[in-house]
């Protein structure tokens, strides 16, 4: 009987335990903010004043990036790290550029972007290093609820992208919420990448497909 009682107060208390742990994370979900809402890939009100105010900066920025001379090296290096989140030390991005956010962009060493590369970082955007994008690239990471009547209340999520080193990204290319790609990848011009790929792989098509895999020479 003693040894009985003591399972059932050890259960009671582990019961408790778990109801205390449940209500504090409530407390913290109801506590967050839009944006933390919104890295946290949950629902969030795009329309918070903070997020619309951190947009307003991004697009501030990459005005200017895109109507500085080529020739002024120095000031558009200065832009666009201002704009990202993370840099390596060689980065170069062709004008137009477009993002929303910008300090959810993180890219490793020797960075290219070319002309009218799209980065919609609502959530984390990460590439290695050695990483190339071709003309018109585009990279989503910002999604919507298929229920329509979800979609018209202006609520919206997103999933973040990782691309691993070495990838280089064909023109018109898009990559899509939630897609990890591995290292020594390439995307064929004009494929639509919907789902995530390992290391080593050729991908093309719509949706895209594994068409041939690499054999790196070191």
């Amino acid at each position: 009987m003693w040894r009985s009682g003591q399972l059932a107060t050890q259960s009671a208390n582990g019961f408790y335990r778990q109801l205390e742990e449940n209500l504090i994370q409530d407390n913290e979900h109801k506590n967050m903010t839009e944006k933390q809402r919104m890295l946290a890939g949950e629902m969030y009100d795009p329309a918070d004043p903070e997020l619309a105010e951190l947009r307003l900066a991004a697009r501030l920025l990459f005005e200017q990036l895109n109507t500085v001379s080529q020739q002024d090296r120095v000031r558009r290096d200065k832009l666009i790290r201002q704009l990202f989140g993370s840099t390596g030390e060689q980065i170069q991005i062709e004008s137009p550029f477009h993002c929303d956010y910008g300090e959810n962009i993180h890219v490793g060493e020797n960075f290219f972007a070319n002309f009218g590369c799209v980065i919609l970082d609502v959530a984390e955007v990460r590439f290695g290093d050695n990483c190339m994008l071709a003309p018109q690239v585009g990279i989503y990471t910002a999604t919507h609820p298929l229920d329509p009547a979800e979609r018209n209340s202006g609520r919206e999520y997103a999933r973040p992208i990782t691309v691993g080193d070495n990838c280089w990204i064909g023109g018109m290319a898009v990559i899509n919420p939630g897609v990890t790609l591995g290292n020594n990848v390439v995307v064929a011009s004009g494929a639509v990448v919907t789902k995530s790929f390992g290391d080593n792989v050729v991908v093309a098509g719509n949706p895209a497909k594994v068409i041939r895999t690499i054999e790196p020479t070191s």
